[in-house]
Parts: C-alpha cells; structure tokens; sequence
C-alpha cells in the first residue's frame, strides 16, 4: 500500500517501486526480482545505481480541453493511475496554480497527477510534477512514464525520451504499449527494527 502524504493512497508509485525493488534486491541477493502494487505485478532488474522497472500498459487519450477558469489542453494518460498531461512550459508559478486546479477539476472525479512538459529535444522533455494528494513533487516516476507516453503519442519526442525533473533525471522506453522506466537508487541508510517491532 502507497500512502500519500494527504492520507490518500496512491495505485502505483514508479519511484517508491523501484525503491523497493532494490531494497528487496539487495536483500535476496537477486538482480531481478518481482513486486505486487495493487492489481499489477512488476518487474525489475538492478543494473548497478540503476533500477529498472516494467511499468506495464499505459495508455494514451485523445487531447481534450479542460477549462480552469482558462481553457487547458491536455493528454490523459493513464499509468494504472491518472495522469493530465500539458504541453506548457513547467515554472514554478503556473505548476502551483494550475496544478490543484486541475489535479481536482470534475473531470477527474478520482482526482489527478498533472504534468507540465516542456520539448527539449526529440528524447529529452522538461517536466514539472504536481502529485494527486501530495502537491508539488520534485520526481515522480509515474508522471514520468505519463509524460513521455504522452509525447510520443503526440508525436513531440520519440522512444527512448530522457525526463529531466527537479529531483534528477529518468529514461522511459515505450513499445507495444508498455513502459519501462529506469533511474539510480542508492540506500542512504538502513534502519533495523529490533524483533520486538519487526513484522
């Protein structure tokens, strides 16, 4: 289960998977391992930092137009979670105006994450990430996926595109329909529960 910071919990976390993915890893010994997130089984693999996960189907609507007290185009995507994707230039200013506005517009009545997505280049976007129950967030893998299904299907960016988020960086390959989302891990320190408190 994925909590998020409002309370809410989230289907599918990309980064808090691949999280876990090397933290189980590294205590099974394997390279490779598989984790249940809702009703979706991942996998990923460790290839030194990096941890690459097999998010799974995504998939992309047609652009609609939203309107927050001024018209939005945006992209749905959905990563086993919702996604609006805009094509708009990520400062800090509009991510924290718009994002709420869209994130609990009717349209969404799950509510939703929002990204907005600069082009850099044909594999290479700018995104800024507003987060569904948790605001303002400096990477997220799922926003991530959202946003380079987005751009290849609009045709913006073509596979493999490069993500450059406030909190780092992280590849996303599409094929077939599916995503597979790759970016460091590093333990930074381990806690260990005594017995008594172990579950």
């Amino acid at each position: 289960m994925i909590w998020n910071p409002d309370g809410s919990t989230a289907e599918l976390s990309g980064n808090g998977t691949r999280i876990a993915a090397r933290w189980l890893a590294r205590r099974s010994g394997e390279d490779s391992v598989r984790i249940r997130v809702g009703p979706r089984e991942v996998s990923a693999r460790l290839q030194g930092h990096q941890v690459e996960l097999d998010v799974g189907e995504v998939t992309v609507g047609e652009p609609e137009t939203l309107d927050v007290g001024e018209e939005l185009e945006f992209t749905p995507v959905s990563v086993g979670n919702p996604h609006a994707v805009i094509q708009l230039v990520p400062n800090r200013d509009d991510l924290l105006r718009l994002g709420p506005l869209v994130e609990n517009h009717e349209r969404f009545p799950e509510r939703t994450n929002v990204q907005l997505v600069r082009v850099d280049g044909p594999h290479e976007l700018t995104v800024g990430v507003w987060e569904r129950g948790a605001g303002e967030t400096l990477s997220s893998g799922t926003s991530s996926v959202a946003a380079a299904a987005a751009a290849v299907a609009r045709g913006w960016c073509q596979s493999p595109v490069t993500v450059h988020l406030a909190g780092g960086d992280l590849t996303v390959e599409l094929a077939d329909g599916e995503a597979t989302l790759t970016g460091p891990a590093e333990e930074i320190c381990t806690v260990e529960l005594s017995e008594e408190f172990a579950l």
